[in-house]
């Protein structure tokens, strides 16, 4: 009995200690949104892109722990800290650390798409919707404790239950739709289109884009692998898959893209950001082919949003995240098929459906939000703070403060 009781302390320690690993790499991830943003943005709005993902961090942290966490799992932390770790080891804990790390990404995503040009305070309310209550919601009809409500109905229509191991769909694709309501009301930066015709703004620093990029890619492995949330439920399968998606991504970016080093290094992110959902079900070619074509997407996509849709979304998230979290959803049930070297249990109708659903979700709720922001305290900076930069504007200091002394 004894003994018994000492391997089950061992097995909640090591839960514990795995998922605890597991969110500290996820939250360094959120350094990669910070340097991918920095790169792409111009020199006077590079402040403000660290100060709004660190800001929105912090925020979603307090609102998720009061009420999101509560929302989507029906566990409460409004309790005495004995009590908080009495039961293994204060693994609801981490775990809600660990997926905070989820609920955080929503904002980390649309501050890409409204960068340089998008009121700082009134994305900080529309932020904390976001990752307190918007976010939450559909998390718990996936993930979380009202899974049963919407999972039957996909079983009953498509014959096997939406899968999402890692969030391609409740988290990528949350985030990229949400950004894209929000882009369009805030209209193009100030000369992005001249005369109806497209003038791409330079990025400012690629080395900094490069270094995002790469942060990102190595925190996904914990975003991915340790989403088994538990030790015993760890598999190779998801690592392996995790890299093949992320160098299919690469090399298709690099051949469609031109050598663009813009899309080589977003292109990583593409495939990481489609295999999320079919990572433990793939078979690692699958996967490559699932980042390949990822990538692919992405590129045209990006092109086709800026150039013929001219809607200024400063980091393509909504192709990034939106277009490529969707087709994650829908090829975890197409390569997902044992016939493709899967391990099964999917079905294509259930994940077209369940991605769609998502889409439908974020688009209502984005709209909402911030037509209610727009019309009450507005979304984009004063024309001359824009045109001086976030910065100045907001934070009194630019990102290299030894070029303003004389």
């Amino acid at each position: 009995m004894e003994s018994m009781s000492m391997t089950t302390m061992i097995m909640q320690s090591g839960d514990v200690l795995f998922l605890m690993l597991g969110a500290v790499m996820v939250f360094a991830m959120h350094a990669g949104f910070a340097f991918l943003e920095v790169g792409t943005v111009r020199k006077k709005n590079q402040v403000n892109a660290l100060v709004k993902i660190l800001t929105d961090w912090s925020v979603s942290t307090i609102v998720y722990f009061l009420v999101g966490f509560p929302v989507a799992y029906g566990i409460s932390f409004l309790k005495p800290a004995k009590e908080l770790i009495s039961d293994a080891k204060g693994y609801d804990l981490v775990h809600f650390f660990f997926l905070l790390c989820f609920a955080a990404c929503i904002p980390a995503i649309i501050s890409g798409g409204i960068a340089e040009r998008a009121k700082f305070w009134p994305q900080v309310i529309a932020s904390a919707f976001f990752a307190g209550l918007s976010y939450p919601v559909f998390e718990s009809f996936v993930w979380g404790q009202n899974s049963k409500l919407l999972q039957e109905i996909f079983k009953k229509t498509g014959g096997a239950e939406f899968h999402d191991y890692a969030g391609s769909v409740v988290v990528h694709s949350i985030g990229g739709w949400i950004a894209l309501p929000a882009v369009i009301m805030l209209g193009p930066r100030l000369g992005r289109y001249l005369r109806g015709r497209s003038t791409p703004l330079p990025v400012s620093n690629i080395p900094f884009l490069a270094l995002g990029s790469w942060i990102l890619a190595v925190g996904w492995f914990g975003f991915n692998v340790m989403s088994a949330a538990n030790l015993d439920k760890i598999s190779g399968l998801v690592a392996v898959n995790s890299l093949m998606a992320m160098i299919g991504g690469v090399l298709a970016a690099l051949v469609c893209g031109k050598n663009d080093p813009g899309f080589v290094h977003n292109g990583a992110l593409a495939g990481l950001i489609a295999v999320c959902a079919g990572s433990d079900i793939m078979h690692p070619l699958a996967s490559f082919a699932v980042g390949c074509i990822a990538s692919v997407i992405f590129v045209y996509a990006f092109r086709f949003e800026q150039e013929r849709l001219k809607i200024d979304d400063v980091l393509g998230v909504w192709p990034l995240h939106g277009l490529i979290g969707t087709w994650g959803g829908v090829a975890a049930g197409i390569f997902g098929q044992e016939f493709l070297g899967g391990m099964g249990g999917v079905s294509f109708v259930s994940q077209l459906a369940g991605s769609l659903v998502a889409v439908i979700y974020a688009l209502a709720n984005s709209a909402v939000v911030y037509s209610i922001l727009k019309w009450s305290t507005g979304i984009r900076l004063h024309e001359e703070d824009e045109y001086h930069g976030a910065d100045l504007s907001i934070h009194k200091i630019g990102a290299y403060p030894e070029e303003h002394v004389r």
